[in-house]
């Protein structure tokens, strides 16, 4: 049984002990609410608004966690929050009663929950309240939350501090983070509006909504380690998905158009400020087109994502000013690799010769990379962090890219495109490859290329085959990192600030 571990807990503790010696339920079954704090205050607002002199009385039930509160002789102010807003308490000692007011006055605390019923007005210090005749409380708080404090800034606005020192806490203790911080409540509310508002655009472009299975028996799409699983009753080990791309491309074959898919990944990788083991994922696919209607797609997508969630184009993240609004910027990998390092990778046809051109410009590189690993190597050390405006590099090497349609007249690229902004990268898409001959091919020759436990090794998927042999119309697809457009839209740079419970180390003891 939990046991308090502090004196403001023992206090509290004490007081619940108390209560329900008296009768109190602390936590009771029923609830009452007429009003929200924002309708409540709306409400008022709008009855002075219809005769300033003398509002019609109005009568609300509100609910919420105490914030603030004051006790002067025989009156008690507080401060309740909903998930709405605030709304101040008026309470006096003749409008509930002694009983009551002891009560008020002896056990509750910051955090606390409470029901309170009265008449809306405006205190002589111009603030609309309710004057309390009726205080229920409906939940006790055991443990003090976060202590945060305010101060008025000199634009008037009002600063919060002192709520977590500790970064790392608040995303321990996410349920705290949100009681005590507005700014994080808003970054999961715009978390959630840049989803509907993904939602909202595809749908509206006659894209199917789908979902595909999380557990796989194979798993592929991507490069990346996946984590398995077992099936006890089917004695099958199993994969959690590492990409939605080779489910949903079985559905073109299917006779769908458009399909989309919005949900969780599983990548068995390291943790970074743009990496988390489980995230989000967007991937949407759509027949007869190629890449470039994919980038046509992508921009207009975000830019209409950005307009719903922030209110426009232009936005503002880690000091840049970054403008969201079709076209955006479209060069080759070869191009920008060249213009950052000075290396044309084309003058260095084999990893050998790229490793040694790397190394004598000063860049790391692995000796036992291929030549396309070394490739992105110098994309993203050299080329990525410099992408602020949102920026299309196509044409990726061959060897890294598996699902795509090579680059006519040239053996050694394909037409993959990745979108970056604010110096990371958001999306990847492709060209889809559909002639399953050579899809079989690039399998086999990735099998060959990249050792088993190599996250680009890419298993071959013989049901996938299966279904593009029945034939898959020419089609492009993309994939979208949700977390990483949220960081975007709400200005955060590491994504443990838009995952609600991000993955942490365990406590060393």
């Amino acid at each position: 049984m939990w046991q308090p571990t502090n004196t403001p807990e023992q206090d509290r503790a004490r007081k619940l002990s108390e209560l329900q010696e008296r009768g109190v339920q602390p936590y009771p079954n029923r609830v009452t609410r007429t009003h929200t704090a924002r309708e409540a205050v709306s409400a008022f607002e709008a009855a002075e608004a219809a005769n300033p002199d003398a509002p019609a009385p109005l009568t609300v039930t509100v609910c919420g966690r105490i914030v603030r509160q004051n006790l002067k002789g025989k009156a008690f102010f507080a401060h309740i929050e909903d998930g709405t807003g605030r709304v101040q308490l008026f309470v006096r000692i003749d409008g509930v009663g002694e009983e009551t007011f002891e009560m008020i006055r002896r056990h509750l605390d910051l955090g606390d929950f409470v029901q309170a019923r009265g008449t809306m007005m405006r205190t002589r210090t111009g603030e609309v309240s309710v004057l309390v005749d009726e205080l229920v409380l409906l939940a006790k708080a055991l443990s003090p939350l976060p202590v945060i404090k305010e101060r008025v800034a000199d634009d008037g606005s009002v600063e919060r501090y002192g709520a977590f020192n500790d970064v790392e806490e608040r995303y321990r203790q996410r349920y705290a983070d949100l009681a005590v911080n507005p700014d994080s409540r808003e970054v999961f509310r715009k978390r959630a509006q840049t989803v509907s508002a993904l939602r909202r655009f595809l749908d509206g472009e006659g894209s199917l909504e789908v979902e595909t299975p999380i557990l796989q028996p194979i798993y592929g799409g991507a490069a990346a380690r996946p984590f398995i699983t077992h099936h006890n009753q089917l004695h099958q080990d199993l994969y959690l998905r590492i990409s939605f791309e080779l489910y949903l491309k079985r559905l073109l074959v299917g006779m769908y158009d458009a399909v989309y898919e919005i949900g969780r990944d599983f990548r068995n990788e390291g943790v970074s400020f743009k990496h988390n083991p489980e995230f989000t994922q967007l991937e949407f696919y759509q027949a007869y087109t190629d890449y470039h209607g994919m980038m046509d797609l992508t921009e207009r997508m975000i830019a209409c994502v950005a307009e719903q969630v922030t209110g426009g184009t232009t936005i503002s993240f880690e000091g840049h000013t970054i403008n969201l609004a079709p076209p955006w910027r479209r060069i080759t990998l070869r191009e920008a690799i060249r213009g950052q390092t000075g290396i044309d990778y084309a003058d260095h046809p084999d990893a050998k010769s790229l490793f040694g051109a790397m190394k004598a410009a000063g860049l790391a590189a692995s000796p036992t990379a291929t030549w396309g690993k070394l490739v992105d190597t110098l994309l993203g050390d050299a080329v990525e962090p410099s992408l602020i405006q949102p920026t299309f590099i196509l044409d990726y090497p061959r060897d890294i890219s598996p699902f795509a349609k090579t680059v006519p007249g040239d053996p050694t690229h394909v037409e993959r495109f990745e979108v970056f902004v604010g110096g990371m990268e958001m999306g990847n898409a492709f060209t889809e490859l559909n002639d399953p001959l050579d899809q079989e091919a690039r399998f086999l020759e990735m099998s060959h290329l990249y050792a088993a436990e190599d996250e680009e090794a890419t298993p071959v998927d013989g049901d996938y085959l299966r279904a593009m042999r029945y034939g898959m119309p020419p089609c492009g697809g993309c994939g979208v990192g949700v977390d990483r457009l949220v960081m975007l839209l709400t200005d955060r740079s590491a994504i443990r600030e838009v995952l609600l419970f991000p993955h942490l180390r365990e406590r060393q003891a």
